[in-house]
């Protein structure tokens, strides 16, 4: 509570008085931490494009007096933030163009996205969806949850839904208890996640009785982003423990970021420190091509380092994903340091984290049998001819592919 002083204990833990008292503006984040002026230029700039808002819980855990801080960067905008590149794009995973009603992304097969708020306790500077997040401050209405909803049920082959926005934990508690019932009523839809960083930016919403209503609708999963070593405290602990006790799954979703936490050694105290609260280390993300934040994207080869390096010196379950969202919405790929070094017919060559090479025999007999319905099969892409559904993946939109469309058009 530091900066804090004159705030009552009950106030400091009501998370709407946390959200009511958000920083938002530069002359308010001048009176609790000690701005360059180079910040209070960028602070100036960037409020004409995006917008600020920071918890005082999350302002507490900065310093007050160093620009690099690791929280604060995260939270205070800077200049740099209002120098597009050239490959900047509004929408970077072409969400919009898989959206085939509003608040409904369907890229992969048997999963969506529902986007149910525009709201978040924090502004990340970071944000992927900063086209979006921030720009008005409310979720999204009854009529178009319904419309999304109904999009759901009508779609049989969907049995994952992740609940996203802006910050799912901030919407009503009466209306995520509607979004969840509903969900939770339509028989194909079989899990439930929730994509939030409240938990690590306002732990203070999350508290026994919010829990107790999150349970009812198991299975629930929910994947949260801590970035930063730092931002494990004891009071955001509390929280987590609490999601745990209640048979909530939890993974993170990291950012990698430069500047903040674009260190192999930095990323493996991290783990560590994860994995003993009980938080899974799922995803790091490469930083995407969103508007304004360039200068938070490290080369890939910086990611492939930190992978190369958790390798073998922290146990496997502490290994994240390094995971690039491709660009037009290609989905997530997952990119790591090359171990498979070579095949032949009868065994495949490898290396280990030390260097060291091994040759792995094959069996004599490589044939595998699916014993599985072959409609359960994918029909499309690689997996569809690793299968055997189809022979070959061709590209759309080549000269060949128009030309062999001319001759059948022709004569058909």
């Amino acid at each position: 509570m530091r900066n804090y002083k004159d705030v009552t204990r009950e106030e400091w833990e009501d998370w709407k008085w946390q959200i009511k008292n958000r920083i938002t503006t530069l002359e308010e984040l001048e009176k609790v931490i000690n701005l360059t002026n180079r910040e209070k230029d960028g602070i100036r700039e960037t409020l004409k494009m995006f917008r600020m808002a920071i918890t005082p819980y999350w302002v507490s855990l900065m310093d007050a007096d160093d620009p690099e801080c690791p929280i604060r960067k995260q939270a205070v905008p800077t200049i740099e933030e209002t120098m597009f590149s050239r490959v900047d794009l509004a929408d970077p995973l072409a969400e919009d163009l898989d959206s085939p009603v509003k608040g409904i992304t369907h890229r992969y097969p048997d999963r969506v996205l529902l986007l149910i708020t525009d709201v978040c306790g924090m502004y990340c500077r970071h944000c992927t969806r900063r086209r979006l997040v921030g720009k008005v401050d409310k979720t999204s209405n009854k009529n178009v949850i319904d419309q999304a909803l109904n999009y759901i049920r009508n779609n049989t082959i969907i049995r994952d839904v992740l609940l996203s926005g802006g910050d799912p934990l901030l919407v009503d508690d009466t209306f995520l208890e509607y979004i969840l019932s509903e969900l939770r009523n339509i028989k194909h839809v079989e899990i439930i996640r929730i994509g939030s960083r409240i938990p690590v930016t306002l732990p203070q919403r999350i508290t026994p009785a919010y829990v107790k209503m999150l349970e009812k609708y198991h299975p629930l999963w929910m994947n949260i982003q801590v970035n930063h070593p730092k931002e494990i405290t004891p009071r955001m602990k509390e929280g987590i423990d609490l999601l745990l006790k209640a048979g909530i799954p939890l993974g993170n979703q990291g950012v990698l970021l430069k500047g903040i936490n674009d260190c192999p050694y930095l990323h493996e105290k991290l783990v560590h420190e994860l994995v003993k609260i009980r938080v899974r280390p799922y995803y790091l993300y490469q930083c995407d091509l969103s508007q304004g934040i360039e200068h938070f994207r490290t080369s890939v080869g910086v990611g492939i380092k930190i992978i190369e390096h958790l390798r073998g010196h922290t146990s496997g379950f502490a290994v994240p994903n390094y995971i690039i969202d491709a660009p037009g919405g290609g989905g997530k790929i997952p990119v790591s340091p090359q171990y498979v070094l070579a095949f032949t017919d009868d065994k495949v060559i490898l290396r280990n984290y030390e260097g060291g090479i091994f040759s792995y025999p094959e069996p004599r007999n490589r044939i595998s049998y699916c014993q599985e319905e072959a409609n359960s099969h994918p029909k499309e892409g690689v997996a569809a001819i690793m299968n055997g559904n189809i022979s070959s993946l061709l590209p759309e939109g080549t000269k060949r592919m128009e030309r062999r469309k001319k001759r059948k058009d022709k004569n058909e």
